[in-house]
């Protein structure tokens, strides 16, 4: 099944993001190579594609788990949540209805 994991970061967490986020990565490139990565990526703090020094308010993550209980653990273990970034993380299932 899909799960949703919406993060909010901790405010002024740019910096420890910019440190962590190698790890991070290679997470995301891990579950993308499994074919589970239905898709991820940041919330920019302001609207903007690149918002510079204001950084980002948060991560969206769409990824294929066993079970909700498998998707709140992978969730925890994020370099993200080590290094202080985010503030609350929720991890929900989704259903996918487009694109089909």
């Amino acid at each position: 099944m899909l799960y949703a994991i919406i993060a909010v970061d901790h405010d002024k967490s740019l910096a420890a993001r910019l440190g962590a986020r190698p790890d991070h990565l290679a997470r995301l490139e891990a579950l993308q190579a499994e074919g589970r990565l239905i898709l991820a990526g940041p919330h920019p703090a302001i609207d903007s594609p690149d918002p510079g020094d204001a950084g980002f308010s948060g991560s969206l993550i769409v990824a294929e788990f066993p079970d909700l209980a498998s998707a709140e653990q992978w969730a925890a273990a994020d370099p993200y949540n080590a290094a202080g970034v985010y503030r609350e993380v929720q991890v929900k299932p989704f259903k996918r209805v487009f694109p089909t």
